[in-house]
């Protein structure tokens, strides 16, 4: 415990894990990435400006291949060299390391957080409750209430009806015009109580009595 009380002394530095996860996708050479640590490092503790020999004493570098290496990244878009002059006319200067974050917050927005949306909507329109409801709104040529899309939940949850099932059930109902979720409960009911518990089992049923299914 004296040990690590004794390197948090020394303080911490905070980096993004998005940073540390895609740092190569944002053009980054593992020695630049080492530099970009030592730039955050001393950022954190106020030092917006360490000099190449600073850095260089943190690494195996010299100083010489840290500046070529700072340069390396301002040309890149990476890294800024700012300048300003205050009220007394002294000039200060600092590095910037904001166009960085921002090319890493477009790269996010692009290959990482679409991507996860899209996923995300893939197994929401993949789920049966979601799919079912969404071909209930479309017969029924309305948004389905809370009470109604719980009931269909039931359907599926409590029941243990097959969806298949379900949307069959459905689709009976509305060959006999009866837009409603008791009809479509008792027909649910009916094919349970003779046992129809496959999708093929209800086909081969409707397919013998046709004329007489949906009319219960």
């Amino acid at each position: 415990m004296t040990a690590f009380n004794q390197y948090r002394r020394l303080g911490f530095t905070t980096l993004s894990n998005a940073l540390l996860a895609y740092y190569a996708r944002l053009g980054l050479t593992s020695t630049e990435f080492v530099l970009v640590l030592q730039l955050e490092a001393f950022a954190q503790k106020g030092d917006i400006f360490p000099s190449s020999n600073r850095i260089a004493a943190n690494t195996d570098l010299d100083a010489g291949e840290v500046s070529n290496l700072l340069q390396g990244l301002i040309d890149k878009q990476l890294l800024v060299l700012t300048e300003e002059q205050d009220s007394d006319g002294r000039i200060s200067n600092s590095y910037s390391l904001d166009p960085l974050y921002e090319k890493l917050d477009q790269y996010l927005q692009t290959h990482v957080l679409t991507r996860k949306r899209q996923t995300e909507k893939s197994v929401l329109d993949n789920d049966p409750l979601t799919q079912l409801v969404r071909q209930f709104e479309i017969e029924f040529g309305r948004m389905l209430s809370p009470i109604e899309r719980e009931e269909i939940a039931d359907w599926l949850n409590v029941d243990h009806y097959d969806p298949k099932i379900v949307k069959l059930a459905l689709r009976e109902a509305v060959l006999a015009q009866a837009y409603n979720f008791k009809y479509i409960d008792r027909i649910l009911l009916n094919w349970q109580r003779m046992h129809l518990s496959t999708e093929q089992a209800v086909q081969t049923y409707l397919t013998r009595n046709q004329p007489l299914q949906g009319r219960q």
